[in-house]
Parts: C-alpha cells; structure tokens; sequence
C-alpha cells in the first residue's frame, strides 16, 4: 500500500509539473474530484480521444456518431429510471463529518457490497458495529450512521430564476451520454440508410453528484465518456456482444496495452433489464490492482421501450425481411476517456537507473498516443546559426506531427524534460549540421543517437511514428 501510495504522488506530481493535470480552481484552494488538463494532458487526451473515434467509426461502416447536448428534457431522466434509482449508499461520521461511499467501505472489510440493497448494506454494517470492527477510515472514530441513499444526479436551474429551484422546474446535467443516444436513435435512422444492426456512438461531458470522488481523475464529479449503443434484432444479441467484447479488447492491445495488464470481469448481479454484462479492468499500478476502465453489457429493449413509453412516440422497427416489428435490443460499451488517460500515463510511467547511477523518470507512451511527438532542439541557443537551422527543420516538420522547438537549458536537462513528456524523437542540430546537413536523432526508449540526413528525416519518422 506504501508502494502505492508512493507511485500515486509520483504521477500526482508529474502531471502537474509537466502540465498535464491541474487541480481546478487551485488558486481558491482547488475544487473536490475537479480538474483541468493542461498542454500535453489535452493532447494526450485528444489522442486516445481519436484513436477510439477512428477504431469505431472511421473503421467501420455500421456505427454514426453523434454529440448531443448535455441538457435534455427532465422526462428523460425519468423514463430512463435515473430519477427513481441512480444512487449511492452513503455513510456518514459524526465526530470528523467525512462521507463514504457503504459499498466501498464494506469493500475495506472483505465485503461485496456492489449493487446491494440497502437493507443488505446496512445488516453487514451492524454486523461490523457489533463486533467492534467498523471506524471512521478518516478520523477512525466508531460513531458512524446507518447507510441512506444518495441521489448521483446534478440540478440546475436553466431557464428558471435561482430562488424558484423546485422539483417542476428543475433539470439536470446527463449523468451519462447514452440517453441523448436513445432520443436520438429515430432521427438517425430517418436521416441515414443504415438498417438494423447499426451503432451510434459518441464523446461527451457528463456530471455525477459522487459521494467520494477519489484516485486521482480514475473517479470525478465531471468527466467526458466513449459510449457506443448497437441497435440490433433480438436473437443476434449473444452473437454481437462477443463480437463487441473482442473488438474492444482489440482496441487496448492496439494502443500499448498488454493482455496480461487486463482482464474481463463478469458482474453476476445485473440490472433488471440486462441479459449480461462485463468490465474490462486494468491493472492499475498506482491504485493498487485491476480497476474497471470500461463496460460492455446487453441492454435488452429497456431503454427504447421506455422512452416510447414516455413520449408517446413509436420507437418500434419494421423489418422488411420478415414484415415484423419489433423493439430493437441494444449492446452498448462505455468507457471514461478520464480514466483511459489515467490508464495509459500508468502503464507508461518508468524510471530507470543509468550507468552513471541516475534515476531517469520517462514516460514511455506508444508514439501515436504521445503527446509530442518530435522535439527540435539547437546545440546552442546563444548560435544564431544553429537557432535558425533548427527552427527550419521544427517549421518543416509541423504541418506533419505534433512538434516542440525547445532551447532551454543544457542538452541534458532538455531531453529529460521530453523524457517526462514522453517525446518519442529529439532532433539536435549541432555545427556537424550545418556542414553535412544532417540531424542527431534520439531515440527516446532506448536514448540511442542516429546521424540522420534531413532529406530523408520525415520518411525516417514516418516510418516509427
């Protein structure tokens, strides 16, 4: 746990002194389970970002994208079953007023709480009380409350006055991106050729009320989810959910990640509507052990059905083929973009000690997810000469990939910055250059140093990037 603990503050740390990860609101004293991400956390991002956007739309010919808005009509959320059930059991302390999640607190005890009722939750606790064994895991007290309910759903009061805040008027921020899915399954298929089996898939903010957001950004109030919901006929359902668990597995191991690093996780207890449902975890070196990064289950007609119910309009398919209709069932995956970045800095993150007995700290990203890929640096920034051959070659190179010019510091210190970063490539222009027209190459994994001709310098990285 101390090993943990330790690697979690190491990443805290350089995330937020190589600009990936910022606290929000740090000048006011930071904002709980917020953050920003900075330059390279924005770039990272973007990069996982695209790579599933490529793999699941560009890639195939049977899903569409779409971005829906964050706010939809409130009836949404209650024919979803989001008003009535999308909560968590709470704990309270009541001498420090910390307030933990039940679930994970009967976790700390060797006990599976996840999806219990409330009456179930609170038996183990009592069970815990009598023996003694249950305290505050903040202030360590024994003082704690029952387990109660703890609405997940965020309030506002957009187009109401503040003061006029009521259940009637109220609306709220999605607590996930799939319902605007839903609602908008009829016009994609009105507007588009696409027949059943078909997928809408897309990227966007979503915002839960969390009793305890914790570990980093692997759990926030605010995040932005990768969902996918495949619209398809009732008795394909197995056949497609292997087919999705296989394409999404592919995924992982085509950005980086090993098979030993994941595993599937069954969840035996499933939602009323749900045929199956798994997880892929991750193993999180910084949290410990596998963590749920991603989740594909068998929906069944629930959501399509209830929002026919809901709205009055007919969400049925008629299939030409049989002259039936019907209401299409639904496999859908999901996955938190937060967390995949989480992911990823996790796996990439190394330190290795040199010959001359120094710890070098790099991030070894698979180079289509680096942030940057080719950092250009002169020998010498007070040379013009050598100053304005290496902006040549960095205004050469940038159209093409995501470059850095950099000039601070001694060569040294500049490819350890880069290291942090996890630039794949720096160049180096040195006075050699500039006789012979050609580059140093440093290849960041194994810091080997190529002499390179600038003619052929961008197939040479095409070729590795």
């Amino acid at each position: 746990m101390e090993q943990t603990d330790n690697l979690m503050e190491k990443l805290v740390s350089l995330c937020k002194r190589r600009g990936f990860i910022f606290p929000s609101s740090e000048i006011y004293g930071g904002f709980s389970a917020i953050y920003d991400y900075g330059h390279y956390g924005t770039l990272l991002k973007n990069n996982i970002r695209d790579s599933w956007w490529k793999n699941m739309i560009q890639e195939r010919d049977d899903v569409v994208g779409l971005d829906g808005a964050i706010f939809m009509n409130p009836k949404t959320w209650e024919a979803s079953g989001h008003l009535s059930s999308f909560d968590d059991p709470q704990v309270d302390c009541k001498k420090c007023k910390s307030r933990f999640r039940a679930d994970h607190l009967l976790e700390d005890y060797g006990i599976n709480a996840d999806k219990a009722s409330l009456e179930f939750i609170n038996g183990e606790l009592n069970k815990l009380k009598e023996a003694g064994k249950l305290k505050c895991p903040t202030c360590g007290a024994k003082d704690l409350t029952e387990a109660k309910r703890f609405s997940l759903m965020v309030k506002s009061n957009l187009g109401s006055p503040t003061d006029e805040l009521s259940e009637e008027n109220v609306v709220y921020l999605r607590p996930e991106t799939c319902g605007s899915i839903f609602l908008q399954y009829k016009n994609t298929l009105d507007s588009s050729s696409h027949k059943l089996p078909f997928g809408i898939a897309q990227i966007g903010k979503a915002f839960r009320n969390e009793i305890v957001a914790r570990q980093f950004v692997f759990r926030t109030r605010e995040f932005e989810q990768m969902e996918m919901q495949y619209f398809l006929f009732p008795q394909d359902v197995k056949d497609k959910f292997e087919d999705w668990k296989k394409a999404r597995w592919s995924w992982y191991l085509a950005n980086g990640i090993k098979e030993s690093d994941i595993r599937w996780y069954k969840h035996e207890k499933l939602a009323h509507y749900a045929s199956d449902a798994y997880d892929i975890e991750y193993n999180f070196k910084s949290l410990g052990g596998f963590k749920e990064v991603e989740g594909i289950h068998a929906r069944g007609d629930f959501d399509l059905t209830q929002h026919s119910k809901f709205s009055g309009i007919d969400l049925s398919y008629f299939d030409e083929a049989t002259k039936t209709r019907f209401m299409p069932h639904v496999v859908e995956t999901s996955a938190g973009l937060g967390r995949l970045l989480f992911m990823i800095i996790d796996k990439a993150y190394t330190e290795e000690t040199l010959e001359n007995g120094e710890v070098r700290t790099v991030l070894k990203f698979p180079p289509k997810l680096a942030p940057i890929k080719v950092a250009i640096f002169p020998l010498l920034k007070n040379k013009p000469e050598l100053v304005n051959k290496a902006r040549e070659v960095y205004n050469s190179l940038k159209a093409e990939f995501m470059c850095e010019f950099d000039d601070n510091g001694n060569i040294g210190k500049r490819y350890r910055r880069q290291d942090e970063i996890g630039t794949p490539f720096c160049l180096t222009i040195d006075f050699d250059s500039l006789e012979n027209d050609d580059i140093t190459v440093r290849d960041r994994d194994s810091m080997e140093q190529t002499r390179i001709k600038l003619a052929e310098l961008k197939n040479y990285l095409k070729a590795r990037l």
